[in-house]
């Protein structure tokens, strides 16, 4: 089962599998809200891992690099809501409230599993069912109600983060791997090959590599790389050069910078600049 809507600026996904889809790391440059409903799945935000559970909503913006890993073959459903963060200040550029302060208003890797009481879950649920309901049998009108729809549904994650937070679970990365990933973070334009971790932690490179794979289904080097274009993005929205984003992200190789960065933003480096200045 997959129910999938896409207006200005707000795509919409409700999807149902009876076996997990294959994912690796991946970056948005939309803001994403991930609602999961079942399988067996830890999910990775930058250095934090959560395990997830029935109901359990967790928010991501444009920098925070993300990936579920599936621990079994268990059926997998979810929603996931990707939206143009301009999108929803142009909706709201008249009100004061601002929907995407849980967004962008906290540390990066942080914070990202909102705590909802029972009576905003219940508020949660209808809204997604208006959702569904409305893509199932789509009519005139229809982009109005659901950028109706996201203004709720963003007004409720909101006032949920602000005042019923709860205390972070326990990250379930591993102890020996949780130094490294803040390394890596706060390193990336060093040498960060496996020889260069492995005299760096005095781990053998090969446990490294096993290690990670076996906590996140996904290689060290992957990570490394989309950190890198993470870094290279923000650095580019902020407007350094192309010749600056590609050496202060760890790059060495100006040509494979650029081909990296095209195969996996979808332009090149100089086009997102002009793009986002």
């Amino acid at each position: 089962m997959r129910i999938h809507h896409e207006m200005k600026g707000i795509h919409y996904i409700h999807r149902r599998t009876e076996q997990p889809p294959k994912m690796d790391f991946h970056l948005h440059d939309r803001f994403e809200i991930y609602f999961f409903l079942s399988g067996d799945v830890h999910y990775f935000i930058e250095k934090n891992v959560y395990p997830l559970a029935y109901g359990d909503l967790l928010i991501m913006n444009n920098r925070e690099l993300h990936k579920a890993t599936f621990r079994s073959d268990e059926p997998y459903e979810n929603i996931v809501i990707h939206f143009d963060p301009e999108t929803i200040r142009q909706l709201t550029s008249a009100f004061s409230f601002d929907l995407l302060d849980c967004f962008v208003n906290r540390p990066l890797g942080e914070q990202n599993k909102i705590h909802l009481l029972p009576h905003q879950q219940d508020e949660l649920f209808s809204l997604f069912h208006k959702m569904d309901c409305l893509f199932r049998q789509p009519a005139d009108g229809s982009d109005l109600l659901l950028a109706t729809y996201m203004i709720e549904l963003l007004v409720l994650l909101n006032r949920a983060f602000r005042h019923n937070q709860s205390p972070l679970p326990a990250s379930v990365v591993p102890e020996k791997l949780a130094p490294i990933l803040d390394y890596i973070d706060h390193h990336l334009d060093y040498d960060l090959s496996l020889e260069a971790l492995e005299q760096q932690f005095f781990m053998n490179r090969y446990y490294l590599s096993r290690l990670f794979r076996q906590s996140t289904g996904s290689t060290i080097h992957e990570y490394i790389l989309l950190k890198r274009i993470a870094r290279a993005k923000k650095l580019l929205y902020e407007g350094h050069n192309v010749t600056d984003a590609c050496e202060l992200s760890g790059f060495n190789d100006y040509s494979n910078f650029i081909r990296m960065f095209k195969r996996i933003v979808g332009v090149p480096p100089g086009r997102y600049r002009k793009q986002h200045s």
